[in-house]
């Protein structure tokens, strides 16, 4: 979207989507930047990304969202692209019980690579399937409870929750955001020491910048 990604901004957060190939990750991201949904969309070739605006108070927040390639040959590839996340939506297919087996990989993989901080919603994509559906929404719950994870099931073809499951993540991941730079404020007032000294022993949240664009240089 060129209008969001040349409107300034006070935040740039960075996210993933992952997931097993075919899931749905795409088009979830495509319904949330566009307002979009392809039948015929084909398996993301290593990873794609998109941008949207959220205004939260006062502050504009730029969400990077990438989309990562759930293919097991382009795993060394994405793997780098954890990093600088802070939040993440980890999406299954309730039609294929496989893909939800898989949900404990995928966390495995985003504590391996990730921010041990990153927000992180699990998504029970295709939820307009009810008469396919191999994994109920107890199940789905019961998992996130386990994981400490916030919880959603949606469908990007009538467009249910998708919104909602990101503005989720995004909402959690301004107010932890906000919460560190407080203390990082009283951090830093904290260990003023005499004669005008100042040890800094806390920066700034990474992977958030503020800038006049917002962008990743």
């Amino acid at each position: 979207m060129a209008d969001s990604y040349d409107e300034e901004c006070d935040y740039l957060f960075k996210a993933v989507l992952i997931g097993d190939s075919a899931v749905g990750k795409s088009n979830i991201l495509s319904r949330f930047a566009k307002d979009e949904f392809r039948l015929d969309s084909k398996p993301t070739i290593g990873v794609e990304f998109a941008y949207r605006n959220v205004k939260i108070g006062d502050r504009v927040i730029k969400a990077q969202i990438w989309d990562t390639a759930g293919q097991e040959r382009f795993r060394a590839i994405t793997s780098s692209y954890y990093r600088g996340a802070l939040g993440a939506l980890l999406v299954y297919d309730i039609t294929r019980r496989t893909t939800f087996q898989n949900v404990k990989k995928w966390m495995h993989e985003l504590r391996e690579f990730g921010n041990l901080e990153m927000v992180i919603v699990l998504v029970g994509n295709k939820s307009d399937l009810s008469e396919s559906r191999q994994v109920s929404e107890e199940e789905g719950k019961k998992i996130a409870e386990m994981e400490g994870l916030f919880f959603m099931e949606t469908s990007a073809l009538r467009n249910l929750n998708v919104e909602e499951a990101f503005l989720r993540m995004i909402y959690k991941i301004h107010e932890t955001t906000m919460s560190q730079k407080c203390l990082d404020v009283n951090m830093k007032e904290s260990n003023v020491v005499g004669a005008g000294k100042e040890i800094i022993t806390i920066d700034e949240v990474t992977a958030t910048k503020h800038s006049n664009n917002c962008c990743y240089r």
